[in-house]
């Protein structure tokens, strides 16, 4: 889904025009990014909660080069859905079955 499918999906809820739609969409998404700019957290009970994880600085590889690169501290949005999303998500007894380890998947296939 993308933004603009999201603002269709609010102006069919009601008599709102498309302008208003996309007000509402903006406002909201601002208003997060506002938060986790400043450092708050956000929580939207049935549906999860927004805050900012700390990464530390580091040494990383460039990929292509295979040269050593520092890679600075840095903040970094990060989303934890509730359990009623996962949920909804996965329905129960629809879980997916755990990944065999490599030995049995062998042995299977043999």
């Amino acid at each position: 889904m993308t933004k603009a499918d999201l603002v269709e999906e609010v102006t069919k809820l009601g008599d709102l025009t498309r302008r208003d739609s996309e007000v509402i969409v903006e406002t909201i998404f601002d208003a997060v990014i506002g938060a986790l700019r400043s450092g708050d957290k956000i929580e939207i009970r049935g549906f999860g909660s927004f805050r900012i994880r700390q990464r530390k600085p580091r040494i990383g590889r460039n990929p292509k080069t295979g040269t050593r690169v520092e890679v600075p501290a840095k903040k970094v949005p990060y989303f934890k859905p509730s359990k009623e999303l996962r949920d909804l998500v996965n329905p129960a007894g629809q879980r997916p079955e755990p990944p065999k380890p490599p030995a049995e998947a062998a042995d299977s296939a043999a």
